[in-house]
């Protein structure tokens, strides 16, 4: 058998132990070149520039109606 606890803890300690439990917003910025949202300090997934240089070429997608 397991053993069980002895007194009941206190709703203060029960919430003070999910305190961690927040979520937290990212927190995002828009990139230089294109304006877009990205993470900061990563480059930008749309354009492919960082710290106003082009890093990675970032192919076009064609429309289907083309």
């Amino acid at each position: 058998m397991t053993p069980h606890p002895k007194r009941k803890h206190s709703k203060g300690r029960r919430d003070r132990r999910r305190s961690q439990d927040a979520l937290v917003a990212r927190n995002i910025v828009s990139c230089s070149n294109c304006g877009s949202m990205r993470l900061p300090h990563t480059v930008c997934s749309n354009c492919g520039f960082y710290d106003g240089r082009e890093i990675i070429q970032v192919k076009k997608e064609k429309k289907a109606s083309e």
